[in-house]
């Protein structure tokens, strides 16, 4: 047996798929994938300026690099609108609504 017949080819199956940013930096992934398939989601579109998602790119792109467990873009906006909610179930004390009400 020669050493490339020991090698593996990827599993593009697999419920734990290589993290691109980790092999390329060379880091290993902060934690193994966990099946979200119990939390069952929709799709939704919303409209944002270029800045916005640009801006939100880069956030989500640079936590990866920081090590920061983030799975994808929709983790990231799902974790910012619950943030946000949570915010704007504070009422009064609410920054969002405040920002709201001085535009």
């Amino acid at each position: 047996m020669t050493a490339s017949d020991k090698k593996t080819s990827p599993d593009f199956f697999d419920e734990t798929p290589l993290d691109p940013v980790s092999v390329a930096t060379g880091r290993p992934a902060s934690r193994s994938v966990v099946s979200k398939a119990a939390v069952p989601k929709r799709k939704a579109g919303f409209y944002f300026t270029e800045a916005l998602l640009d801006r939100f790119t880069r956030k989500f792109h640079q936590l990866k690099l920081d090590g920061v467990p983030i799975e994808n873009k929709s983790d990231l906006a799902e974790m910012a609108l619950h943030f946000a909610l949570d915010d704007l179930d504070r009422k009064d004390a609410s920054r969002l609504l405040e920002r709201f009400l001085n535009r």
